[in-house]
């Protein structure tokens, strides 16, 4: 009878020890699965707002014939020559020197810097490229016709997420 008395104690102590670490366990998931979903929640910002942000750009190209950012005049109309990256390789996107910021030229506004909402606006860089349409002879010398690349960045709520877009479209005949 005497052996038996602290065996009941350790028994009890063990499965103590065993709920504890379920237990521990059990949130560290729950914190995993949270920031996953914190993270996830803020590239879907970041998506959105590179998504505005090239609209955006191609309500400025359609309306104003051109998005070109003065800083970055030169080389922008065409593609870049061979072995040279393009340009929207060659800028920090998510700087001010060579971007747009969304709404520049069409007054478009956007809310940030609070909640879940992006901490900054997007940015974007349009590239006018010479391209040919289904149709078109482009040995028969006639006028090039032009298309544009454009590039936006959009931000999350937190400065470190960033998402990329890129998108070529072109204007539909009779635009200016």
């Amino acid at each position: 009878m005497r052996r038996q008395r602290g065996i009941v104690l350790l028994v009890s102590l063990m499965l103590l020890i065993m709920v504890m670490l379920l237990g521990v366990s059990a949130a560290q998931l729950a914190l995993q699965s949270e920031k996953a979903a914190r993270g996830e929640r803020d590239r879907d910002v970041a998506f959105l707002a590179a998504e505005d942000a090239l609209k955006d750009a191609e309500r400025d190209v359609l309306a104003s014939g051109a998005a070109f950012a003065p800083d970055c005049a030169t080389a922008r109309h065409e593609r870049a020559a061979p072995g040279k990256a393009p340009v929207w390789q060659a800028v920090d996107l998510a700087g001010a020197a060579c971007t747009l910021p969304y709404g520049a030229r069409t007054a478009a506004s956007m809310p940030t810097g609070e909640g879940f909402l992006p901490f900054k606006k997007p940015q974007y860089i349009v590239e006018r490229m010479e391209c040919h349409r289904a149709g078109d002879d482009a040995s028969a010398g006639a006028a090039p016709s032009y298309c544009y690349r454009v590039t936006a960045i959009g931000f999350g709520a937190r400065p470190e997420t960033e998402v990329v877009l890129q998108s070529v479209f072109s204007k539909p005949e009779g635009a200016p």
